[in-house]
């Protein structure tokens, strides 16, 4: 077996192995018990502006010395971030550990799916590539599932479990960076640094890439919501019904209820993507997020967390056809950089999102359900708007 096509065998297991995220289901409520509420969101910033500063740098290293070496990187920050997380104490260990995480997600942030398209093109398979990439999604939903409900039941032996048994997942996760191989494509760009910059300021004009460009930040951001606001919301819905206690486990088990379902659309969404065409399912996909925060801001009723099942089937639907979209239209010499460009742009809406919203919140432990009303409240009437604009717009772009 040659070292691309061996590539495109690990890949999934790279991803799978990837979201092992055991800590995914409780962070906040750990947060939450170490710092306050205000301090729980805050340091949830420190992950975004660590991947912002490291986004596009992190492209070019991938672009320039290659994808390899790029997603070792990214391996053992991941690594040092859940050992961090695991042993330290105290707001300034665990910002650190959220820059690892930053770092981590930065340094893989595109340079995963290029590596994949690449070694699919070197193996003469890139026709392969929406299928290949909707096939480690379903990897990526796998892991993240087994992990949440595993996570969720360590936490009642201890919140920091969850975050040790991440780190002995990312060991493995560095072996298999390991054995990755580089894809023998030509890096160079005619022009060289001058003609990088050319060649991205015209994919960043591409009216296709641009319409994409735009959808990614919205999505990116919205898809984080639950994420962020849906442990607080599970704490605050069970309260009311006295079995507050249960939050770890029953936080764990929606998560991992959130990845089956996505998983199973995952199957379907092909055949979604057929019939309403790749515009069409992007914005079911990005409509999607909008009614689930609506529905979250709307009650604080225990029944509402069943939306949170909903959390990744926008992803599901959305982001395998998005990367399969775009990496034909990229030269090799600067897709990572291109790809880096468009996720930092989904971190930095994000992250300044969620600073407004940190400013709103209560100094006190627990996040109270007024706040989290009001939060998403916002989120939900600012992305119906976002909508309006990218259905009128999607016209005429050869979507």
């Amino acid at each position: 077996m040659s070292g691309t096509a061996r590539n495109v065998v690990l890949y999934p297991w790279f991803k799978f192995l990837q979201n092992l995220l055991f800590w995914q289901a409780t962070w906040f409520l750990f947060f939450q018990s170490e710092l306050s509420a205000a301090q729980a969101i805050l340091i949830y910033v420190f992950y975004d502006i660590a991947t912002t500063v490291l986004e596009v740098p992190s492209g070019y290293l991938s672009d320039r010395a290659g994808r390899r070496v790029t997603l070792i990187v990214s391996a053992v920050a991941g690594l040092l971030a859940a050992v961090m997380q695991a042993f330290g104490e105290g707001f300034l260990i665990f910002a650190l550990a959220q820059v690892a995480l930053g770092a981590h997600i930065a340094f893989a942030s595109g340079t995963d799916s290029a590596l994949l398209y690449e070694s699919l093109e070197a193996e003469g398979r890139s026709d392969e590539v929406e299928a290949q990439e909707v096939r480690a999604w379903r990897f990526t939903f796998a892991g993240l599932m087994v992990s949440a409900v595993a996570g969720g039941a360590m936490a009642y032996f201890g919140l920091r479990i969850p975050y040790v048994a991440t780190a002995i997942a990312f060991v493995v996760l560095v072996i298999v960076a390991l054995k990755f191989r580089e894809p023998p494509v030509q890096r160079a760009m005619e022009g060289g640094e001058f003609g990088r910059v050319t060649a991205l300021r015209a994919a960043l004009r591409n009216p296709v890439l641009l319409w994409l460009f735009g959808l990614s930040l919205l999505m990116y951001g919205y898809s984080h919501i639950p994420f962020v606001f849906g442990q607080p919301f599970i704490l605050n819905a069970l309260a009311e019904l006295g079995v507050a206690g249960q939050a770890p486990f029953v936080s764990g088990v929606v998560t991992a209820i959130m990845m089956g379902v996505s998983i199973l659309t995952s199957w379907a969404a092909p055949e979604i993507r057929e019939r309403l065409g790749l515009a069409g399912i992007l914005l079911v996909a990005f409509g999607l997020q909008i009614v689930i925060a609506a529905g979250l801001a709307a009650t604080s009723s225990a029944l509402a967390i069943g939306l949170l099942f909903l959390r990744m089937v926008p992803n599901a639907l959305a982001r395998p056809f998005i990367l399969a979209r775009i990496q034909p239209m990229l030269q090799s010499g600067m897709r990572a950089t291109y790809l880096s460009i468009q996720s930092l742009a989904g971190r930095v809406f994000f992250a300044a999102t969620l600073f407004l919203a940190s400013t709103s919140a209560s100094e006190v432990g627990l996040m109270p359900h007024s706040d989290i009303q009001t939060i998403l409240a916002a989120y939900a009437g600012f992305g119906l708007l976002a909508l309006l604009a990218l259905a009128v717009t999607a016209r005429g772009r050869g979507l």
